[in-house]
């Protein structure tokens, strides 16, 4: 797998613009195309990015022909009076799209992935982790990686029983008083949120919904990191000043 990261090329805002334009207008396939081979760097730019991230039974062309099918349906969706440029519409639809992807080939939690590159970092470096503990992470990445839940654990002629049936669940969402309670939070917490400027939910959709970084972000709306950090910050007092006479709400939707 290459993990050299090309830098896409930038068109002017302008003249992408211009044939966007024509493109919707016409609703000409040649003029589809050519905004296609347009944005098509940056969707190597940003498949190339995530390239560590994929697994190694996948293949990053893969991911190069979903990024190209949220490039077509961000061409047909785009919006230019919602004040992003056609490259920040197509960025954001992109990464989200790559994004989706890694997920729903990744069955296991993100909390093993994460230890995974972790203890691959800790290897390397031969620092960070006990022996103990790295022991015990690699036990649990061998096992997300070799058993499967649909494993049958036992079967006759009437009943067959897989492992996902033998494991008790902890989750507290199937108890009636937390959900509850956790919907109710959540409706006070989306009336807050529906208060913040758009720029504001925009940040932050970016930020919590598409994992995006802060540098990422800035990209994406042309200012600096240092500006979305400012921002940010100024959404969570407003969240936290709304919702100050419902301490708990932030812990339970969080």
């Amino acid at each position: 797998m290459a993990l050299v990261s090309p830098t896409p090329r930038r068109a002017a805002p302008d003249q992408t613009l211009a044939l966007w334009r024509e493109y919707r207008r016409t609703n000409d396939r040649a003029l589809r195309d050519r905004l296609v081979l347009t944005f098509a760097p940056l969707v190597k730019y940003i498949v190339y990015k995530k390239a560590r991230e994929i697994p190694a039974r996948c293949e990053v062309e893969d991911f190069i022909s979903c990024g190209l099918e949220a490039l077509i349906h961000s061409l047909d969706r785009f919006d230019p009076a919602k004040g992003a440029t056609l490259e920040q519409y197509a960025w954001t639809r992109i990464h989200g799209a790559v994004l989706d992807e890694l997920r729903r080939q990744d069955w296991a939690p993100r909390s093993v992935r994460r230890w995974e590159r972790d203890i691959e970092k800790a290897a390397d470096e031969f620092t960070g982790v006990e022996p103990a503990e790295l022991r015990r992470r690699r036990s649990e990445i061998a096992r997300s990686n070799m058993t499967s839940l649909n494993a049958l654990v036992m079967s006759d002629d009437e009943t067959t029983i897989e492992r996902i049936d033998t494991l008790a669940s902890t989750d507290e969402r199937f108890d009636p008083e937390h959900t509850a309670t956790t919907t109710e939070a959540k409706e006070k917490f989306r009336k807050a949120f529906a208060t913040l400027p758009q720029r504001e939910r925009e940040i932050a959709v970016m930020l919590y919904v598409k994992n995006l970084t802060l540098a990422e972000i800035g990209e994406v709306l042309g200012v600096s990191e240092s500006r979305v950090c400012q921002v940010h910050g100024e959404m969570k007092k407003k969240l936290r000043k709304a919702l100050d006479a419902d301490a708990d709400i932030l812990r339970l939707v969080a």
